[in-house]
């Protein structure tokens, strides 16, 4: 059964279904989550959202939808046919069948997009990268070999997620917003963005930076420390260059040894210079 609902309609059937346990749910919820799939898969519907204030803000009926998704789906094969290789995931979220007339590139190799994820005309895939459940891939973006988007993670336009970044997802508790990663951003290799972090337009991801709502990132530029809190994320301001950096352990043991800890530092804001440096290869694309 294939159901059209509007996006106030999928909001009332889900917040409707979604309470009720599995033995209770109607025959018509698998309907309600395939409609809600194909709202998030063409951008008509969002896992998050950012108001006039430039803040951005979990969708959490949509997440329960995509919860209801794995409540409601059975445990299926899904490897191709004669393929040496076996899959087994619940029905509901098979891979996403990508078609030319997408205009996205996924280069063979291994790379997989789930159901519910949106992926802009002009996205590059390179192999192997996953793209989850509840993402959002703007156009231009390019996610390198061996990248995670993780569920429900919003990736902006023209960014480059470089060899094995990885985008943290988040689908419980439903109210906590998941990664932000605005336009133009520049995601260094090996770089891991989890609980939430606000990456603002621009900016720039050195190789190896680390970034969770407990790091704190100290600004030399504007002598700042950026934290997230157990009310907001912690969020890097937009141009801001961001490399890997160290911060001695005072006291007791850890002075003794010459102990430090991991900690990102902003050493200059995006100029024409890092502009050349980090500029995409746009006539690979």
């Amino acid at each position: 059964m294939t159901l059209k609902l509007t996006p106030e309609q999928l909001e009332q059937q889900v917040e409707r279904l979604f309470p009720l346990a599995v033995e209770k749910q109607p025959p018509e919820t698998e309907a309600v989550v395939g409609a809600l799939l194909e709202a998030l898969e063409a951008g008509d519907v969002r896992s998050a959202t950012k108001d006039k204030k430039g803040n951005w803000k979990a969708i959490a009926w949509v997440k329960r939808g995509i919860l209801l998704g794995f409540r409601a789906g059975k445990i299926v094969e899904l490897s191709g046919k004669d393929s040496p290789f076996q899959f087994f995931d619940k029905h509901t979220y098979p891979p996403q069948r990508m078609t030319v007339a997408k205009g996205v590139r996924l280069v063979p190799g291994g790379s997989s997009v789930r159901r519910g994820a949106f992926v802009a005309s002009g996205v590059v895939c390179m192999p192997p990268m996953y793209i989850n459940v509840g993402a959002y891939v703007g156009s231009g973006t390019m996610v390198d070999s061996h990248a995670l988007v993780g569920s429900c993670a919003q990736i902006g336009e023209r960014v480059h997620l470089s060899a094995a970044a990885q985008i943290g997802g988040v689908l419980e508790p439903v109210n906590a917003s998941p990664v932000i990663i605005e336009d133009d951003v520049i995601v260094g290799g090996n770089c891991g963005v989890y609980e939430g972090t606000v990456v603002r337009e621009k900016a720039v991801l050195a190789a190896g930076v680390v970034l969770t709502r407990g790091t704190p990132v100290f600004d030399l530029v504007k002598e700042k420390v950026y934290r997230g809190t157990a009310d907001a994320p912690l969020e890097i301001p937009a141009g801001a260059v961001v490399v890997p950096g160290a911060r001695a352990v005072k006291g007791g043991f850890a002075a003794e040894q010459g102990l430090s800890l991991q900690t990102p530092v902003i050493v200059k804001y995006r100029d024409e210079k890092t502009d050349l440096a980090t500029a995409l290869e746009s006539w690979l694309r």
